[in-house]
């Protein structure tokens, strides 16, 4: 039989572990890419005194609503040029493939910098962010996050509370107390 050392984690539910709303990076859903590029390099979190990158941004609309989620590899697939997004990705690791002949990705670096240049400036991270489709109550059990965070592959839930969201519960906060009941 497996003794509990700490039994406060039996009983956390999501409003003990999440960061909330106001406090948590956000951007407006018509930011370009590059706007959102330049939130991200200065967003930080405080969380109990220790700062943190965040890992998404909140995409919010004029309303003030949430309404997706944002991150840096989403960004980054956005500024991926066209003709690159159609390749297979076995073809693609050929076309920037720097010991097969570095003379190629030399050549066409030119194009896919300025194609960068044009989908940050033109593009919306409303074209590029993921949508929220999953939340969790504030008084829901660290269980049933665990559940939805490890079946659904999310990193990010947003808490809500008579229909409306007051803070996130991330990933790394909910493997911290798991870790502490586990290791201490």
């Amino acid at each position: 039989m497996v003794e509990l050392k700490d039994k406060t984690m039996i009983g956390k539910k999501a409003e003990d572990i999440m960061i909330p709303i106001e406090r948590y990076p956000n951007i407006f859903e018509d930011l370009t890419l590059r706007q959102a590029m330049a939130e991200f390099e200065h967003a930080y979190l405080n969380i109990d005194g220790e700062m943190s990158l965040p890992r998404a941004l909140l995409v919010i609309d004029k309303d003030f609503n949430l309404i997706g989620i944002v991150r840096r590899r989403d960004i980054l697939q956005g500024l991926e040029p066209d003709f690159m997004k159609h390749i297979p990705h076995h073809h693609q690791k050929e076309l920037i493939d720097i010991e097969g002949d570095p003379n190629l990705v030399i050549l066409s670096s030119g194009k896919v910098i300025k194609t960068m240049h044009a989908h940050a400036d033109h593009m919306c991270i409303a074209d590029i962010m993921q949508p929220v489709t999953d939340k969790i109550q504030y008084n829901d059990h660290i269980a049933k996050i665990i559940y939805m965070m490890t079946r659904k592959d999310l990193n990010l839930l947003p808490v809500m509370k008579k229909r409306r969201i007051i803070g996130v519960v991330r990933s790394v906060d909910v493997f911290h107390e798991v870790a502490h009941l586990l290791l201490d």
